[in-house]
Parts: structure tokens; C-alpha cells; sequence
């Protein structure tokens, strides 16, 4: 039997302004060809389909149409729960129509536990397969707040949640088995975060406290034969090498800091004689990410490389040059003019430095408002007299307008 794990799809991402619904598409086309060419049986989507709890008209019709296309190949099977980022009630919504096409939807955690133990069958009517398809365990979830609790107490009463929920479906999954009388394979779902685990600048609201370091030995390897994790954008196995618990990783870099990262989902063969087999399948990239850093010098020797190939990259620009350059985002535009380039982002180091410098010893950046700052930066780039007036003239309209669109919002 093969399994395919994948999660932290967040459809419906931005980045620095810039949808991604290509990139999904595109991904979700290839994802819906490879489990159709390598002969899927079952796919299991472990959390953060959508990037938000209100995702758009856009990100759904990627979502529902995919659905559809798996539908039509040999693939038995679609497992989905809900990660931090999603909303239980609306992945909920529509899951008993979704159940006539074998795609089971755990949106939110159930009274009975039992509801989130799944017995797939094959086209025989046999169990082929038992998922413990636990959705990411909300505060209100599994822990009962109480007046005059210390913040160790939460701490403490957060991961014993975690920790007896995800025992108390492991104990059912194995009942259920046992009941069978055959070694049908268990798969558990989860989407957590665990001690050791390498994060990601695109991975944010992560948890926090104790929570943030749930041991991988709640998941007992005797009673689950592989686990798919979601929450953790870079692909990974928790604890042992060669260990079976496992993140699939996000399919598409959700931020610059990702750009290098080789992204994949996880194909889990099962045989009757021997462990499960996983093999990272490598997703191709359909939108590239590049973020340079250095000098001047080192900036534009790389972008003038990147348009020597005719390149569509989007970039993330990092000055740490000693030499301050006031008008960086001038000079980007020219030497990108033409091209297939894009500037996305520019952090001026160098810029930010000369500003807070000349903040007194007894000031922080905090202690600043808005147009403190923008003294500092006219102080910085040593703007004269007869230029301040116009410029700081121009920067009180700007900001008083952005205050009146603030109101006729309200």
C-alpha cells in the first residue's frame, strides 16, 4: 500500500504583497499527476491547508478542485485535518458530502474520540488501513483554565493535554485492530510543534512556552507504524535517524528564508513483511525565491548574473554595505528595468543604522513615534533646510491621509 504525506499548503499566502495562487495551482496539478502516475492509494493532508481561517473565493475553488481530481484517479482515500492555520467549522463544513468521494475531513476535535480513528477499506470491504487523524489541539481543547493559575501550571496542564489526547487515540487505533485480528497498518496525523524541530522564517505564531517542546516519545512507535506531521515548513524526521515520524514539510517556500530549501512530500510504502519505506519525492519549484545580501557591489554582480539568465526570481535585497545609499530602491529598479526581475524586499542595514544612531543614549527605537523617526532619517542622509520643509510638508499629508482612510474604515 502507498501512502502520501504532505501538509502546510497555506493556500491563500502572500508574500510581501505578491499572491501565490500560481505557485499552488501549479503544485496542486503536479501533486494530483504524481499520485495518479505512482500509483497512491491513500493521501493524507496533515494540517494548514489554507494560510487562514477566511480563506478566499481563489484558495477554495484550488482546494475543492483538487479534491476532484484525486477523486478520478486510483487514489482510495484523502485524509484531511486542520492545522493552527485553518478554521475547524469551515474544513467541517462540507465533509459528509465530501465523504462520498473517501475524503475525510477532521476539522476540529470531537466529544467522542473515537470520531477521529478512521477504518479505510478497500474496494473489498477490508480494513486496509486505520489513520488516527488527530487536528491541531486548540487551548480550549484540552485544558480546563482555573482562577489563580500560574503560567508553569498552564504550561504544564498544555502538553499533559497534548500528551493524553494523543495516547487516548492511540489506544483506540490498536483496539480496533486488535478487534480485526490482522496487522493493518496504523498511520497517525498530527500537527504540533516538537522539541528539536528545524523551523523556518516562513513557520509564524508558533507555540509558545513549554508548549513548544512536546517530546517526541508521546508517540509510542510500537503502536503506530508511521506518523505524518504538519506545522514545520522544513522536511524532517523527529528524534532517532531513520525514525517514521516524520514532516512532509510545506510544498512551496512561504518565505525568502525557505528559498533554499528543497521541498518534497513524503511516499510511505507498506509491505506485510517489513517496515514502511518512505522516500522524499522532490516538488519542483515554480516560483523562485532569492534573497542577497552584501555590498553593492555583491548585490548587483548577483542580480546582473540572474539577468544574464533571463531569470523570473523575486527577490529579498539586504544592504550591509558600509557606504549609505539613500535612494537603494532607485538603483534596484534600473538595473532590473527590462527584465523578468522583481524586488519584493530591501532591508537597508545600513540605513536602519545611521538612523538609530544618532537615537540618544537614553532613547530606544520604542520611544520614538513615526515622525521622530523621519527627523532621523533626514538627519542621516544630512538633507538641507530648504529641502526638509517640502519633504517633511509631504510626509504629514501622507500620514494624515492614511489616518483618514483608517476612519472611513471604521
Amino acid at each position: 500500500m502507498k501512502i502520501l504525506h504532505t501538509s502546510d499548503w497555506h493556500i491563500g499566502r502572500n508574500l510581501n504583497g505578491r499572491k501565490r495562487y500560481d505557485e499552488h495551482e501549479a503544485f496542486l496539478n503536479w501533486l494530483a499527476e504524481k499520485i495518479s502516475s505512482d500509483g497512491v492509494d491513500a493521501l493524507l493532508i496533515a494540517g494548514d491547508v489554507f494560510d487562514n481561517s477566511t480563506p478566499s473565493n481563489k484558495a477554495q475553488e484550488l482546494y475543492y478542485r483538487f479534491l476532484g481530481k484525486v477523486a478520478k484517479t486510483p487514489c482510495r482515500h484523502i485524509v484531511v485535518t486542520a492545522g493552527n492555520h485553518d478554521s475547524p467549522s469551515f474544513l467541517d463544513a462540507p465533509k459528509e458530502i465530501l465523504r462520498f468521494m473517501d475524503v475525510h475531513v477532521i476539522g476540529a476535535v470531537s466529544d467522542n474520540l473515537e470520531d477521529e480513528v478512521l477504518a479505510l477499506k478497500n474496494s473489498a470491504g477490508e480494513v486496509e488501513l486505520i489513520v488516527c487523524a488527530i487536528p491541531y489541539l486548540r487551548d480550549r481543547d484540552i485544558r480546563t483554565a482555573e482562577a489563580g493559575e500560574s503560567i508553569e501550571d498552564k504550561d504544564r496542564k498544555l502538553v499533559e493535554g497534548i500528551c493524553n489526547h494523543y495516547k487516548t487515540v492511540y489506544d483506540i487505533a490498536k483496539h480496533t485492530r486488535d478487534e480485526l485480528g490482522e496487522k493493518v497498518p496504523i498511520v497517525a496525523m498530527g500537527h504540533l510543534f516538537t522539541v528539536g524541530g528545524q523551523t523556518s522564517d516562513g513557520v509564524r505564531e508558533l507555540y509558545v512556552g513549554s508548549l513548544a517542546h512536546v517530546g517526541a516519545d508521546i508517540f509510542p512507535e510500537y503502536i503506530v507504524d508511521y506518523l505524518a506531521l504538519g506545522h514545520l515548513h522544513v522536511p524532517q524526521a523527529v528524534g532517532k535517524p531513520g525514525s517514521l515520524i516524520r514532516y512532509s514539510g510545506s510544498p512551496v517556500p512561504l518565505g525568502f528564508g525557505e528559498a533554499r530549501h528543497k521541498k518534497s512530500v513524503s511516499l510511505v510504502e507498506f509491505s506485510s513483511t517489513t517496515t514502511p519505506v518512505v522516500t522524499q519525492i522532490t516538488i519542483p519549484r515554480f516560483q523562485e525565491l532569492a534573497r542577497i545580501r552584501g555590498d553593492w557591489d555583491k548585490i548587483s554582480d548577483r542580480v546582473n548574473k540572474l539577468k544574464s539568465l533571463e531569470s523570473n526570481t523575486w527577490l529579498e535585497i539586504v544592504y550591509e554595505g558600509d557606504e549609505v545609499i539613500g535612494n537603494l530602491r532607485e538603483r534596484l529598479d534600473g538595473i532590473i528595468e527590462g527584465t523578468r526581475l522583481e524586488v519584493l524586499k530591501i532591508e537597508n542595514k545600513q540605513l536602519l543604522k545611521s538612523v538609530t544612531t544618532r537615537i540618544h543614549d537614553t532613547e530606544t527605537l520604542e520611544d520614538l513615534n513615526t515622525y521622530d523617526v523621519f527627523i532621523r532619517c533626514l538627519d542621516a542622509q544630512n538633507v538641507t533646510e530648504d529641502q526638509r520643509v517640502e519633504l517633511i510638508r509631504t510626509y504629514k499629508e501622507a500620514v494624515n491621509s492614511l489616518h483618514d482612510d483608517d476612519s472611513n474604515a471604521e
